[in-house]
């Protein structure tokens, strides 16, 4: 069987447009210290728990008109809390921290 017909699916869950992969961006003390340091250029976003770096890269790309030189993702637990008497638990989600070109800036307000 020829390779060019079978193709190899290298993403698990559907295909993801740009505004799906990232979520929004989050606007904390640290983060705002990284995005205004010369050397580190960084901002850091709340992506979609299926996104993997490359379409990361790609959603912030074409979403702010960027040139992105790394990106880095953390998976963040939910946290226990309680609700009244019942215990629950908030949903995982997944952080990406994307370094830019120093030439470049993303402006949120």
């Amino acid at each position: 069987m020829p390779a060019s017909t079978k193709e190899k699916k290298t993403t698990f869950g559907p295909r993801l447009e740009p505004h799906q992969v990232i979520l929004s961006p989050m606007v904390t003390e640290k983060g705002t210290h990284q995005s205004t340091s010369e050397h580190q250029n960084a901002y850091s976003f709340v992506v979609n728990l299926w996104a993997n770096k490359t379409q990361i890269k790609h959603a912030v790309q074409e979403l702010f008109n960027v040139r992105v030189l790394s990106v880095r993702t953390a998976l963040r637990l939910g946290k226990h809390r309680r609700y009244r008497w019942k215990k629950g638990k908030l949903s995982n989600w997944k952080k990406a921290i994307v370094r830019l070109h120093p030439d470049d800036k993303i402006e949120f307000y």
